[in-house]
């Protein structure tokens, strides 16, 4: 089983992109993060055409999520029951026996600012909500664009980001948190090449110079984690025209 994480930063944009790599990997689960759309502007006749299930939740220009899904979903929940928020920013349900959390974790803007503050509490209530859902659910994965860069290794240059969003002490030490709930970062599994990003700027050569995070993380609990043989980031599709400034993760279970 495949399970993929992709923030596509607006599906209006990219939706022919999203087909054409789901033509080429036909994975079973999608969770998909930047949709930018408003229900009734989901593209879901489209998707479904192409084989798969597809829940979604999203708002005008902003975030948005989906799962895209080979399989049945059941149990579809929408946001986090436990934070009253009205950007849309999670989806779940469960997909042959595993629960499925997608998230589009806020960006924080910097330190100082009140959306920073916001991105913290929202990931405390996440931190709530997963708790409860992993004693329902032990077979549970929360994929998504995090926007936190784990490990100073997961940054291009860290001296270069030292004070700024994404790399912070207290949304490391969120994330952590969120670990310790007994979540493993599937991509850490693995022996990894260096510089391994899955966020690269559009601007000054970002991405050619490979001048990039890694944010985008697929945390599973720990009957999956023994499962997971393998996660990669696929950047193939961040070479393509006008692409997401986004790359996919992939992670296979047994």
């Amino acid at each position: 089983m495949k399970l993929v994480t992709w923030n596509v930063n607006s599906l209006k944009v990219r939706l022919p992109q999203v087909l054409q790599w789901l033509e080429s990997n036909p994975v079973d689960v999608l969770c998909i993060q930047e949709t930018k759309l408003t229900d009734d502007k989901f593209p879901q006749s489209e998707i479904e055409a192409a084989g798969y299930h597809v829940a979604f939740t999203g708002q005008k220009t902003y975030n948005g999520v989906a799962i895209v899904s080979r399989h049945p979903m059941s149990d579809i929940q929408k946001n986090n029951p436990q934070f009253e928020d009205e950007q849309q920013r999670i989806i779940a349900a469960t997909i042959q026996g595993m629960r499925i959390i997608c998230a589009y974790v806020p960006n924080g803007q910097a330190p100082e600012s009140d959306k920073f503050q916001y991105k913290l509490k929202w990931l405390a209530a996440l931190e709530n909500w997963i708790k409860a859902e992993m004693q329902q659910y032990p077979e549970l994965a929360i994929l998504g664009d995090y926007n936190i860069a784990p490990e100073d290794r997961d940054v291009h240059d860290p001296a270069a980001w030292e004070g700024m969003n994404l790399v912070s002490p207290e949304e490391r030490s969120a994330l952590r948190s969120l670990l310790d709930l007994g979540l493993s970062d599937s991509f850490r599994q693995f022996e990894q090449p260096e510089k391994s990003f899955s966020w690269w700027d559009y601007r000054a050569l970002g991405f050619r110079l490979n001048k990039g995070v890694r944010i985008d993380h697929i945390l599973l609990s720990a009957s999956l984690a023994k499962r997971c043989t393998a996660c990669v980031i696929d950047k193939i599709p961040r070479k393509w025209e006008q692409p997401s400034d986004h790359a996919p993760v992939v992670a296979t279970l047994n």
